[in-house]
């Protein structure tokens, strides 16, 4: 086992809540109430309910652990595989700037289930999360932007990150946890090919990376064993998934440097490289008092992690397709001021308006935004207005990036949002989470928590 990999799983065996910060902790509350509106958000919408459906095929008629969108009892695999399907539909969950990660989609739904299942407590569910953000964190960093290029961090780290929080849970030692990483890590895939074909991979992708490193810790726990150096070895993650891996990553300032509190919150529904672009787009406009029919034409100025992802989308076939187009994002900024749910829904698709705006907007890769990325994810746009003007916009820091975050208030407004959408929660009951949330310190019982 290499030195890093040890340091870590050293750390990991190691934490405990006193040590956490409460800023760190408090971060993690605020992280957690923004994934659980992401999971309520998308009830009933495809393909959720297929994830509904194969766990009441294949599960427990019932079990200690919650299914969100539909409130049923499972077993803490199916309920993780579901509820981390659900949160990832609405592209409105957290991400990390530097590794490329949505830890909350993977994270927070192991946890949870495992802890239901165990009796845990919300302080416990709290360390349990900052584990699995920590680990998953360094991992994506460790296997740098040459892995994201082809895979999906989210569904290959995000197993070994899941595994780690359940983990964790079950107070695994350092050998443990090293036995833990080997059996998630050989279990990690997910490509991105299928933003191609608009297929619904994505989801599946977080269902199964919850699920696959709950399993790797309940296995673990019986005593099965796992590659000791997986991350580092010769035919171990790196080998496989990167050709810029820097195993320093995994180990960098353990303890003081708190990487769950670098972690973004999301304000625009819609894939993450497009946000700093819709950022200062939007500022220019406001700042010029331009509408769209003054535009003539937009070039973005992008990272290259922005053209692998997004440039595979041209004119967009779906909903959740639309949300991984630069110009139907920039079209609804434009058009209407705000790219969030509900104009996704009624008018990405449909608004001939958002469409002829789509043709306006192109992608340039910049030297200075890709030489900044992903540690900072800058936004850079051109403007040549109507009337013939060249105008130029710039965000450093699009909105919920922890230097511009989502105040606590902000986050309850994004909540009710989010459950208004999908009407998987009345007001009051939305009310009672955020107030279930806020005192998850104190909480002895998670039951209730769905």
């Amino acid at each position: 086992m290499s030195q890093h990999t040890q340091a870590l799983t050293e750390f990991l065996a190691g934490l405990r809540y006193e040590q956490i910060p409460d800023a760190v902790l408090a971060r993690t509350e605020d992280l957690f109430l923004d994934w659980f509106g992401s999971a309520l958000a998308s009830a009933g919408s495809h393909p959720i309910p297929l994830f509904e459906r194969y766990a009441e095929r294949m599960g427990p008629a019932e079990g200690r652990a919650r299914i969100l969108v539909n409130g049923r009892s499972s077993s803490a695999y199916f309920a993780a595989l579901v509820n981390a399907a659900s949160s990832h539909l609405v592209e409105q969950d957290d991400l990390h700037n530097s590794s490329v990660l949505h830890p909350a989609t993977v994270v927070f739904p192991a946890a949870l289930a495992a802890a239901q299942v165990l009796g845990k407590s919300g302080r416990e569910l709290l360390v349990a999360s900052v584990a699995g953000y920590e680990a998953g964190i360094r991992i994506g960093e460790f296997l740098g932007r040459s892995h994201y290029r082809i895979f999906h961090t989210t569904a290959t780290v995000g197993t070994l990150a899941a595994a780690v929080a359940v983990g964790k849970l079950m107070d695994f030692d350092q050998q443990q946890f090293t036995h833990l990483l080997g059996s998630a890590g050989t279990q990690a895939a997910g490509l991105w090919e299928f933003l191609r074909d608009a297929a619904d991979s994505k989801q599946l992708h977080t269902a199964k990376a919850a699920a696959d490193g709950l399993l790797a810790a309940y296995l673990t726990a019986d005593g099965l064993t796992g590659a000791q150096d997986i991350l580092e070895g010769e035919q171990g993650l790196a080998a496989g998934m990167s050709s810029d891996a820097d195993p320093s990553r995994l180990s960098e300032r353990l303890g003081s440097r708190w990487a769950l509190a670098e972690t973004s919150f999301k304000f625009h529904a819609s894939c993450r490289h497009t946000h700093p672009a819709a950022d200062a787009l939007l500022a220019l406009m406001q700042r010029e008092g331009l509408t769209a029919e003054d535009i003539a034409s937009v070039t973005t100025r992008v990272h290259q992690g922005a053209i692998d992802v997004l440039g595979r989308v041209s004119v967009p076939q779906t909903v959740h397709q639309a949300k991984f187009s630069m110009g139907t994002v920039l079209g609804l900024i434009a058009v209407h001021g705000k790219a969030q749910l509900t104009e996704f829904r009624d008018l990405a698709l449909i608004d001939p308006a958002v469409a002829a705006f789509r043709e306006k907007v192109s992608m340039v890769l910049n030297p200075e935004v890709d030489g900044a990325y992903p540690a900072r994810w800058l936004g850079r746009v051109e403007v040549t207005t109507t009337d013939g003007r060249a105008l130029h916009g710039a965000i450093d820091e699009p909105k919920g990036d922890p230097g511009n975050t989502l105040s606590r208030a902000e986050l309850e407004d994004k909540f009710r949002r989010l459950l208004q959408f999908s009407g998987a929660r009345s007001a009051d009951e939305a009310s009672a989470l955020i107030e279930k949330v806020w005192r998850l310190r104190d909480t002895d019982d998670l039951s209730g928590l769905a």
